[in-house]
């Protein structure tokens, strides 16, 4: 039997295909349509184009898929996180949703903390109002845009839209839920509260699910236009992060990943909802039932280097970037880098904050600059572990994901700046992958997410920190933390 996972990201919809014994057998992707940003902060998507790229990615997985083929017993989905779908009585799109990286919204995240009070929005949702959060887009639309906000009947998340399309339900997994800031985290129900101060009516919200479990069918429809057979299984699933988690193995407390990708994470499994009191980390409900998780995020850590690349190095490709870095000695000379492109959530909460290269003088060189990069995105997510040490959030082990763990340079660059072993998986498929799993468990194959994860996850490398590299990232990591409070002060 076979299972199918899906991934609606912000550059494309990817979708994959897991045999019983948790192997990938096939894959495929297909791109979305750039995002939209009209103005400084703006960031929109047309859920439409998901829909056109699921339709294609499923189709190409299927027609990639080995002979002898098998039946999908079961799908879920996964994708990016926050953004706003908004429909109306007929289930029609109204506009173009405001997606993650979005964050024009910080006027509304004022209204609500001052409607409902910061510490009582923390006891109601674990977390504070942020300009990604879901509501406050929804907000947002309902001051900017009432003749759209009075025809809403449905509010959902990206891959939730998607789900609508191939099964014609209106479901959401507790996990995804708990970063719209309208879930009651403690209780992994929708917060009556919240809704009721934001205007937002409860019947707009879709239904709650834990994520292995099954939600939905595929419909007569959307079997026509996918290839998949109606009738169909369609668990929850998760946002990206939780089902990255579930792919990497991160499902009991005391284990940890940090992932680097367009934005960077880092995200420990707990026994509880753990809240920050001052939301510096969001508390969420884990895919795995009956835990919760929270994590860190650097909004520009992949897309640091990327930036670097294309602004300054468009004619070198990455290996050789890195391999100039590799000769440079740890701590880059002194020179530093604040990864704070589109601002930053981990742990200062600040929209408005912008990068900048620090301690430049005349011995730096290209190479200095790659390598600052590196080291100031592992600093950043270093922030969240300094934060687990001191909210007392186990780590017992910390393994690597996203394109940070393709590059032996920026493993050891992590290995030494956390001070722990880092594991490196023989094949880390990210999202669509944990969802595939959560099919599984959803179909009865395997009992639990930790019995799917058991057979399917290897790990292939572990990396020890390197005691000078760890002594000198120790020291330039007290420099580094100087950087954001002098950046904040310029503003």
């Amino acid at each position: 039997m076979w299972f199918l996972g899906m991934d609606v990201g912000t550059g494309g919809t990817r979708a994959v295909i897991v045999n019983d014994a948790g192997r990938l057998i096939a894959g495929a992707s297909s791109e979305h349509a750039p995002f939209r940003a009209e103005h400084p902060g703006w960031a929109e998507q047309d859920p439409e184009d998901w829909w056109r790229a699921a339709q294609d990615a499923i189709r190409k997985a299927l027609a990639a898929a080995p002979e002898p083929r098998q039946p999908i017993a079961a799908l879920a989905l996964t994708g990016q996180m926050h953004g706003a779908v908004m429909l109306d009585e007929s289930g029609a799109v109204l506009r173009p949703s405001l997606i993650w990286c979005d964050t024009r919204t910080q006027p509304e995240c004022d209204w609500l903390t001052q409607k409902i009070g910061y510490d009582r929005l923390i006891d109601l949702t674990c977390n504070p109002a942020l300009p990604n959060f879901t509501l406050t887009k929804l907000l947002w639309v309902k001051k900017h845009e009432p003749e759209t906000f009075t025809k809403v009947r449905h509010v959902m998340c990206p891959k939730d839209y998607v789900r609508y399309r191939l099964t014609g339900e209106f479901a959401i997994d507790v996990q995804e839920a708990s970063g719209t800031l309208l879930l009651d985290v403690t209780h992994r129900r929708w917060s009556r509260e919240v809704a009721e101060a934001a205007g937002i009516k409860e019947s707009w919200l879709p239904r709650v699910f834990e994520s292995p479990e099954i939600c939905a069918r595929i419909s007569e429809e959307a079997a026509g236009l996918t290839g998949l057979k109606a009738g169909t299984p369609v668990a929850a699933g998760a946002g990206d992060q939780g089902a990255g988690a579930v792919g990497m193995g991160i499902l009991q407390p005391g284990s940890v990943s940090a992932t680097i990708g367009t934005s960077g994470v880092v995200f420990a499994a707990t026994a509880q909802p753990t809240r920050d009191p001052k939301g510096r980390l969001h508390t969420f409900c884990h895919a795995v039932p009956g835990l919760w998780h929270v994590m860190g995020v650097t909004q520009s850590a992949g897309l640091s280097l990327s930036w670097l690349k294309e602004t300054f190095f468009a004619g070198q490709s990455y290996d050789a970037l890195n391999e100039a870095a590799a000769k440079v000695p740890a701590g880059s000379a002194g020179l530093e880098w604040a990864p704070y492109l589109l601002g930053e959530r981990t742990p200062h909460l600040d929209p408005e904050v912008r990068a900048a290269f620090a301690g430049i003088d005349a011995q730096h060189t290209a190479a200095h600059f790659v390598r600052a990069v590196l080291e100031g995105v592992a600093y950043s997510l270093q922030d969240t572990f300094t934060l687990f040490t001191e909210l007392g959030i186990p780590v017992s082990g910390i393994r690597l994901g996203g394109g940070g763990a393709r590059g032996e340079l920026w493993r050891r660059i992590q290995a030494g700046i956390y001070g722990h072993t880092v594991e490196v998986l023989t094949a880390e498929e990210g999202g669509a992958f944990g969802c595939a799993l959560m099919a599984g468990v959803g179909a009865g194959h395997w009992a639990n997410l930790d019995e799917a994860c058991a057979q399917a996850i290897e790990v292939a490398q572990r990396i020890e920190p390197v005691p000078a590299d760890a002594a000198a990232y120790k020291v330039g990591y007290a420099q580094w933390r100087k950087l954001y409070p002098a950046l904040r002060s310029l503003r």
